[in-house]
């Protein structure tokens, strides 16, 4: 097959003489993506489908060839191929968009992709520089976030290099110098001396974080996702919201505009992540409620009354319990 699906079933996945049945039950957020490229490879060698696909859709095999062929070019001529669930169910979606509803949402199922009813799309662009929403306080530019910095639905920690000018003129003259002395123990291979140097700037507020093969000193912010309000932790749903959170900033480098602080001094803030605006993609996926007790805005309510349509995340129940009363019940201990 063509060098870019060659690369991505490299990529993603070591290609066996067999098929990788079942699918649907792969668990890896790119498994779905890893087996639909390596089953496109697999047919332009042997014009075979997959086994088993013929359980989740209602045409023929002659026909089934017929979408692998299509998806084998079309694959091909993605630039960049897909690397998401939801790049590759947009893919096939549009190649097979003339085809019967119940084989494309078969098809999807069988690879464990997204369905076209919970694709989210995007339709509040990130503002540009000349357009900053009025009440910003200012802008933060962050560094590729971590994992483990995802609070819960509505929470994040995020990390900004101080050689961003904002920055740069507020580093305590103490932190600058146990940066200093850190990297100087380092060189030395006294890392016990340079881990005692490295608490000392954490207990600041600040770390010492390796990005593209340098240590950058950067400030540590919390974030409180500004307008949203999502399930806690011990909530139903609270443990999907945090992954979906985790999911669209993990690894990724943050747009953050700060309207203010809340009473936990964490920043109140708007996320954006290549254009697209993180509150929107909680709320469509219905991982969030519109905290209106706080935020008026009508597109965040938009949104989520598209979910609860829907029926997806926390509103697949009739009745979801609301963050905010649950914790004013734990405060007043119901």
């Amino acid at each position: 097959m063509g060098n870019a699906l060659r690369f991505l079933c490299g990529h993603f996945c070591h290609p066996t003489s067999d098929s990788l049945p079942p699918h649907a039950a792969l668990s890896s957020s790119t498994a779905g993506v890893s087996a639909l490229a390596h089953d496109l490879f697999e047919f332009e060698i042997t014009s075979q489908v997959p086994p088993g696909l013929g359980k989740h859709v209602v045409s023929s095999k002659k026909a089934q060839a017929n979408w692998y062929g299509k998806l084998a070019e079309a694959w091909k001529s993605e630039k960049p191929t897909p690397r998401t669930p939801e790049e590759a169910s947009r893919l096939v979606i549009q190649t097979l968009k003339r085809h019967q509803k119940k084989d494309v949402e078969g098809l999807l199922t069988f690879y464990g992709l997204p369905l076209p009813h919970t694709l989210v799309k995007p339709s509040a662009p990130a503002p540009t520089a000349a357009s900053i929403p009025e009440g910003v306080k200012f802008e933060l530019q962050t560094l590729p976030v971590d994992a483990k910095a995802v609070a819960d639905g509505d929470t994040v920690t995020v990390h900004v290099s101080t050689s961003h000018p904002r920055e740069s003129s507020c580093v305590p003259k103490e932190v600058r110098n146990a940066a200093l002395q850190r990297s100087r123990a380092r060189n030395a291979k006294n890392y016990a001396k340079a881990d005692a140097l490295h608490k000392t700037i954490t207990d600041a507020g600040y770390r010492v974080i390796t990005f593209q093969n340098e240590e950058v000193l950067a400030k540590k912010y919390r974030i409180r996702l500004r307008g949203i309000d999502a399930p806690e932790s011990t909530m139903p749903y609270g443990k999907e919201a945090k992954e979906e959170l985790k999911r669209l900033v993990e690894g990724k480098c943050l747009r953050v505009l700060v309207y203010g602080e809340d009473r936990y001094n964490r920043c109140v803030g708007d996320l954006y992540c290549n254009g697209k605006f993180i509150q929107e993609a909680m709320l469509k996926k219905g991982f969030a409620w519109h905290y209106t007790a706080y935020d008026k805005r009508p597109e965040l309510s938009k949104w989520e009354n598209e979910a609860r349509a829907k029926r997806v995340g926390l509103w697949a129940s009739s009745n979801p319990d609301k963050p905010w009363e649950w914790r004013k019940g734990k405060r007043e201990g119901k």
